[in-house]
């Protein structure tokens, strides 16, 4: 099932599991006509005959294993009535390779945290095959002013600051030595908290392949680490908004106003 969510700028993102993308595909050509198809490089943009837009994200890691010349190879037949923008069947062959690289699994590591709690793993394709998770105590905010807010304030960030440590020290012993075989890391929860966390200096080749998607999750626990292996190999789709039609008139062809928005 597809999640939808608004989009920055006006539109929506949907996020589709890999194996659903090519019915997400026919879907879209069934509701807008044959699209055209635009790549270079960035996402692949898909322009259906009746004008809607649609921008393909590729899952991450997927550009990384693009750069290293792996993960190719065709996909199924749906990019078969896609036209293309260029000469030949550039468009068609670009988005079948799309959806292969897409489908296609790839060791991801994941660094959930929120203060107080953290969990780690490594997975491959949608399978977790290796994952820790712990918490610690971090008291909680209190409504106390004068001295004794400061000294809680200071107390709290002390504590806070032992469990990033201590997250920290799970990465190092679970994600690092696994860092040359991941083609990304996925992180979730408090960014904060996982900023604090990777500017352990231990880290930074984990922190170099950081990818730029982050999950929104709850505190994290095995099983919102087995949710957030999904998460993480979901295709991010924009929608941007259709223009109204009482508008369009009011447009010049050359305006910049025509050209499409970008998040």
């Amino acid at each position: 099932m597809a999640i939808s969510r608004p989009a920055a700028g006006g539109g929506r993102w949907v996020e589709v599991d890999p194996a659903r993308l090519e019915r997400w595909l026919e879907g879209f050509r069934a509701r807008h006509g044959e699209p055209r198809v635009r790549g270079g490089g960035g996402p692949v943009v898909l322009t259906g005959a009746d004008g809607a837009v649609a921008e393909l994200h590729p899952p991450p890691g997927a550009a990384r294993e693009v750069a290293r010349g792996g993960a190719g190879g065709a996909a199924g037949g749906v990019a078969g009535g896609v036209a293309a923008d260029g000469a030949g069947d550039g468009g068609a062959a670009e988005l079948a390779e799309f959806v292969a690289r897409a489908r296609a699994p790839r060791r991801l590591g994941l660094l959930l945290a929120r203060q107080g709690a953290a969990a780690v793993g490594v997975a491959e394709g949608d399978r977790l095959l290796t994952s820790k998770v712990d918490s610690w105590y971090v008291q909680g905010r209190t409504a106390a002013g004068g001295q004794s807010q400061q000294r809680f304030a200071r107390r709290r960030g002390n504590q806070a600051a032992a469990a990033a440590g201590k997250a920290a020290d799970l990465a190092y012993r679970l994600l690092l030595p696994a860092a040359p075989d991941l083609a990304a890391v996925v992180t979730g929860g408090d960014r904060r908290t996982v900023e604090t966390i990777l500017a352990d200096r231990r880290l930074a080749p984990l922190a170099a392949l950081r990818a730029e998607r982050h999950l929104a999750v709850a505190t994290p626990n095995l099983a919102v680490l087995r949710q957030a292996v999904h998460a993480a190999r979901a295709v991010a789709i924009r929608l941007p908004p259709r223009p109204d039609p009482a508008d369009l008139g009011e447009v010049q062809p050359d305006s910049p106003d025509s050209g499409m928005n970008h998040s």
